[in-house]
């Protein structure tokens, strides 16, 4: 198929790529107007998207030595399709969460332009998003299939910023805690955002991966009441917003 082929005044490959990359603009605009108090500087969010772009890469590392790990054990250990596609998605989860955290804290950590507690849950989303995008645009240009891109504006970049609300909500206030000088209540707060955002990944994975009507059933009720408790958790905490100096 020819990339620069016309598609509605547009070459295919522009076309392909604003599809993949507009959807986490949008909620990147979001969130950034939902900071109220200290709007974060353009080069600390480029880092945190850069982040997230660098974090896809090494989850896609991590992902495909930790599948050929998994079915080099399954081979020869019986085990239903549906607890295979549980244990993938747990793995998946832990990797893909465990790599936007670790840039997320590289980035952002000890800048002192981290001064508010929502700051924490704005660079979160900006990781993650980072993430989506670069994945979207994976997708989107391997299948060269503009219907993933509808499916995943709709799901999977939504899906993303609501891992990430939550890790964020922690991340916060484990800068906070850490602060005050409450160093284990600190740690203990960035485990519990990691897992989760690990265990909603997961979850989100699980039940796409078992494909069973009622597991279908199942993934659009979650992903409904996701978003409405992201909305309600994303205001209520711009609502709550301290400063952490």
């Amino acid at each position: 198929m020819n990339s620069r082929m016309p598609y509605f005044g547009f070459s295919r490959t522009a076309v392909y790529l604003a599809a993949a990359v507009i959807p986490a603009v949008i909620l990147m605009i979001y969130i950034y107007r939902k900071d109220r108090h200290e709007k974060e500087p353009a080069q600390l969010l480029t880092k945190c998207i850069l982040g997230g772009c660098l974090s896809a890469l090494l989850a896609s590392l991590l992902e495909t030595g930790g599948d050929y790990l998994l079915k080099l054990y399954y081979s020869s250990h019986a085990i239903t399709a549906a607890g295979y596609a549980v244990v993938t998605a747990m793995m998946v989860g832990l990797m893909e969460e465990g790599s936007k955290f670790l840039f997320l804290k590289r980035y952002t950590w000890n800048s002192p332009e981290f001064n508010y507690r929502f700051d924490g849950m704005v660079y979160a989303i900006f990781v993650s998003l980072g993430f989506a995008a670069l994945e979207n645009i994976f997708y989107i240009f391997t299948y060269q299939d503009l219907s993933i891109a509808w499916s995943r504006a709709i799901l999977t970049i939504p899906a993303h910023m609501s891992f990430a609300v939550y890790m964020g909500v922690y991340y916060g206030r484990a800068r906070m805690a850490e602060v005050t000088g409450r160093a284990s209540a600190s740690v203990l707060l960035q485990w519990t955002g990691y897992l989760a955002a690990v265990l909603l990944h997961a979850v989100y994975d699980g039940a796409l991966m078992i494909g069973s009507d009622a597991s279908l059933i199942f993934f659009y009720v979650f992903v409904i009441l996701l978003d409405l408790f992201v909305l309600h958790t994303v205001r209520n905490e711009a609502r709550t917003d301290r400063p952490i100096y």
